[in-house]
């Protein structure tokens, strides 16, 4: 059973999500702002496996909320967005989220997505050797801590998961539909969004210019490749 926060401020909704989860097999605590929401996560410390977040929320909104979280916490996000608008979802991206959702969403949607990101974020068996090194970047792979040098990267589990799987096939181009596949564990077709702001943000947090990347580089018209430098 995972423990999911639902940050919803529409109560017979958040009542029916809450209702369908919780048949699926879900724990569901609903916090009807981003206010309650953040005094629950930061400060009350509650345990949450994934937050299901809406963007459209009254007071702070949902991307401010997802800021915040980020901030201290790398639980997975999945935000729950009106429009499925591309520069809602990019924006909500590069505050943290893991994965976005276009609303009305059905619950087996949501339990499939919620299900993908939790088999992600496990800690995956314990390899033979289980430090990855390529340039100055190390992987722990037991530990799931990675390393710039002698700084460790303050990266959010899927950041993690999109590094390492650079990190095990360096010089090898990545297109963003095998990224979807090995990183996200769905295929998003069409929609590579999601992976241009998560290499974006791995890009702030591992190259010393992000604007001019040396380390992870774009192949125009098929994906990424991390340098072996």
């Amino acid at each position: 059973m995972s423990r999911v926060l639902l940050v919803e401020d529409d109560e017979a909704l958040a009542e029916a999500v809450g209702l369908a989860l919780g048949g699926l097999g879900h724990e569901v605590t609903v916090a009807g702002s981003g206010e309650l929401a953040l005094r629950s996560l930061l400060d009350e410390r509650a345990e949450a496996d994934v937050v299901l977040l809406d963007v459209m929320l009254p007071g702070i909104d949902g991307f401010e909320v997802c800021r915040r979280i980020r901030a201290e916490s790398r639980v997975p996000v999945i935000l729950l967005t009106a429009r499925g608008d591309p520069i809602d979802v990019v924006v909500g991206l590069e505050c943290g989220a893991d994965d976005y959702v276009v609303k009305p969403a059905e619950p087996r949607v949501l339990d499939a997505r919620m299900k993908a990101i939790l088999r992600r974020v496990a800690a995956p068996a314990a390899p033979t050797d289980p430090l990855l090194q390529v340039g100055e970047l190390c992987i722990d792979r037991t530990a799931m801590v990675a390393t710039r040098g002698s700084a460790e990267l303050d990266l959010t589990a899927t950041e993690l998961r999109l590094l390492l799987e650079f990190a095990e096939h360096p010089g090898q181009v990545l297109s963003r539909q095998v990224l979807l596949k090995r990183v996200w564990d769905y295929g998003y077709v069409g929609d590579s969004r999601i992976v241009d702001a998560a290499v974006a943000r791995l890009r702030a947090k591992i190259e010393e210019d992000p604007g001019n990347p040396t380390v992870l580089r774009t192949v125009r018209g098929i994906g990424y490749r991390l340098t072996k430098q």
